[in-house]
């Protein structure tokens, strides 16, 4: 009863005010549009993409929700196209990971493609890559397998325009530098495997001496000229380290005979991160103005631990003689592979707010661990079989084919690098 009086006054179907409300909603229309036009909403595409700071231990699924796509969970599936790329017509290849030229005879290896699970990863599109990196500097920070990531990159880059190779220090080609002139794009190798201060085991020490908060200057002094720097880090942890924190021995993995206490790899591998994402974040921040850095914003990508597929001894026949892909469900991240995986997640989800810095994870851990047929093998060699088999066959069950999975590291990182520029879909290149 007491509400009928205010809904009986709230009633203007009979008014003028009521035959007029229809047609002032229909004027709005237009008026809404226009504004929309002139004022269009605001989206913070970072936030959207970023990551989430927990990482389940048993892989990637349903991690990334909040991305318009997770290349982390899907099944590698046929495809007869092959690769952009060969062994003789790319020139940048390290000669143990082309297999092709060093005669593996199955080229299997070469047919898949990675299908994510909710969407399509597109090939990659040299063009597109050229276009983002216009005038800029793209880095490669870590150890051997961030090389073997940059020289799949060059590869695919070559397909569209040759890279000059324009430094080089060293016979190991443990730095190096790529100018491509087309678009200004530089290219660049740091060899950096533990990213932070380290001295290398000599003979006689037999461990590396490796400093957890000292930041490696050999790639860091170069941070004020550097746009785009990728780490990729993990195998070196595994060897024998003595680990120093603030000048004193925090302990060491795999040490026997030497008084430190033995504290694995995980801590270490944490701090290294940290230190080196932190040194980026903070180089950035103070290396100009606000205003300037807001408008060059650095960043940053880490490509997470690539498995090994050794199963057996590295030096005998058959090590990764694996012809095929696992199938989805042969294989699940855990163990030492999930724990490494999910610390960069971890640690890149914590500095990703850090002003003058953009983070985003390349998460290769679960679809690289389907791939045990990718690897050289005893083809690191050529023609390792040419005089029979030895009793001894070096295997390489660690590094990857080129071409090969590698390749498709790469084509999650293209986009990634995408979504840092909302037009970019629409371009002509």
């Amino acid at each position: 009863m007491g509400l009928t009086a205010p809904l009986k006054e709230l009633s203007t179907a009979n008014s003028l005010p009521g035959k007029l409300l229809p047609w002032a909603l229909f004027a709005l229309i237009p008026i809404t549009l226009l504004h929309l036009y002139i004022y269009p909403i605001s989206v913070n595409v970072e936030s959207s993409v970023r990551l989430k700071s927990r990482a389940s231990q048993n892989g990637p699924k349903g991690e990334f929700d909040a991305m318009p796509c997770n290349y982390a969970v899907g099944q590698w599936v046929p495809d007869v196209s092959g690769p952009l790329y060969s062994g003789t017509s790319c020139s940048t290849i390290k000669d143990g990971q082309n297999c092709m030229a060093h005669g593996r005879p199955d080229t299997g290896y070469l047919n898949w493609r990675w299908q994510p699970e909710k969407c399509d990863l597109p090939r990659f599109d040299p063009f597109a890559f050229l276009g983002l990196l216009r005038n800029k500097h793209l880095a490669f920070v870590g150890d051997s397998l961030a090389r073997n990531q940059l020289e799949s990159l060059m590869c695919l880059v070559a397909t569209a325009s040759d890279p000059t190779l324009v430094y080089r220090d060293g016979e190991e080609n443990k730095f190096r530098r790529w100018h491509v002139l087309s678009h200004n794009v530089t290219v660049s190798l740091f060899w950096s495997p533990f990213l932070v201060k380290r001295i290398e085991k000599s003979a006689s020490s037999g461990q590396n001496r490796v400093y957890v908060d000292a930041i490696d200057e050999r790639w860091a002094s170069e941070i004020p000229r550097i746009d785009v720097v990728v780490f990729s880090i993990g195998h070196w942890f595994l060897t024998p380290g003595i680990y120093f924190e603030k000048g004193s021995v925090l302990g060491c993995h795999y040490c026997p005979g030497q008084n430190h206490t033995e504290i694995g790899f995980y801590d270490v591998y944490r701090k290294a991160i940290k230190t080196a994402l932190k040194g980026v974040a903070e180089r950035s921040s103070s290396s100009s103005a606000a205003a300037e850095e807001e408008e060059r914003s650095r960043r940053v990508i880490v490509t997470t631990f690539s498995p090994s597929h050794f199963e057996g001894e590295w030096d005998k026949l058959g090590a990764c003689g694996r012809k095929e892909p696992y199938g989805a469900g042969e294989k699940a991240v855990e163990g030492m592979e999930a724990e490494m995986r999910k610390i960069v997640v971890e640690e890149a989800s914590a500095i990703a707010a850090s002003r003058g810095v953009r983070v985003e994870v390349v998460d290769v851990t679960g679809l690289s661990l389907l791939r045990p047929d990718g690897h050289p093998g005893p083809y690191m060699y050529k023609d390792p079989f040419a005089n029979g088999v030895g009793e001894r066959v070096q295997n390489d069950c660690v590094h990857w084919c080129l071409p090969g999975p590698v390749d498709t590291w790469n084509e999650i990182m293209l986009e990634l690098m995408k979504r840092w520029d909302p037009e970019e879909k629409r371009r002509r290149w």
